[in-house]
């Protein structure tokens, strides 16, 4: 039997989802979408995952869409797939939304796409080994699943531009000079700082933090008055959840706090 396209840890607090085909650098096909899907609304599911692992199989995170589904014979009319809006644009937005942080563990190369949905991650480590690409103009297409709007707000427009438009690979470390990425770590120590960040978040005040994730994507878009009025919309909301209230109570009586996460009740 083949292996799972995709990987599911249990752990406490958090779940590791790894992109198993490692052979393909992690290419996309129609199955490892359908089981990533899978797996994310599993992980959504359950009320104590506080937060999520991404990284990949083998020698790359992800090199994007697996060409070998979209070979062209001469003198035939390429095939129109809707895959960036039935797969790619769902699995962006997906992660974006999620109710708990989503952490990226880039083991090696993501490149196209795989490079995008490392960047709609919550926070992207990277080992030093790893590298980003913007592959596309390779190929004669555009950036796609996010990248034209992560990119300029990530790293600005000169070198938004320039990466799109060379398509010249990003060495992890470059990346988290340029604010790419949140950290670049030393290989061997990659997986260990990824978890460690999940236990953190383990053991977080997880609805918080959803609304934290909330009020930082609509602030890509949002007016200053726009964003005032939606901080404290959002403020009054955390104010009445449980872990608020345990928060000070932790606080004035010189304690770790005990916080119920996703449970909205103690």
């Amino acid at each position: 039997m083949s292996e799972p396209a995709v990987l599911t840890q249990i752990e406490t607090g958090y779940r590791v989802i790894t992109l198993n085909r490692p052979d393909k650098l992690n290419a996309f096909n129609d199955e490892m979408h359908e089981a990533l899907r899978a797996a994310i609304d599993e992980a959504e599911a359950d009320e104590n995952c506080r937060s999520l692992l991404l990284t990949g199989a083998g020698r790359a995170f992800c090199a994007g869409q697996d060409l070998a589904d979209r070979v062209v014979k001469p003198g035939e009319a390429p095939v129109q797939r809707n895959s960036l809006e039935l797969q790619y644009n769902p699995l962006v937005r997906k992660l974006r939304a999620l109710p708990f942080p989503v952490i990226c563990a880039v083991n090696g190369v993501a490149a196209g796409a795989g490079a995008n949905i490392a960047l709609a991650c919550d926070i992207v480590i990277a080992a030093k080994s790893a590298r980003f690409i913007q592959s596309f103009a390779r190929i004669g297409l555009i950036p796609d699943s996010g990248g034209t709007w992560f990119l300029p707000r990530l790293v600005g427009d000169a070198r938004a531009r320039a990466l799109a438009l060379i398509a010249q690979d990003l060495a992890a470390e470059k990346a988290a000079e340029w604010g790419m990425i949140w950290r670049c770590v030393d290989d061997k120590i990659l997986m260990p700082e990824a978890k460690r960040t999940c236990e953190h978040f383990a053991i977080a005040p997880t609805q918080g933090l959803a609304l934290i994730k909330k009020a930082l994507d609509a602030s890509m878009t949002n007016s200053l008055d726009e964003q005032l009025d939606l901080e404290r919309d959002l403020q009054k909301q955390a104010q009445l959840l449980p872990d608020y209230a345990e928060g000070v109570r932790a606080f004035v009586e010189k304690r770790i706090p005990k916080f119920n996460g996703r449970k909205k009740t103690p």
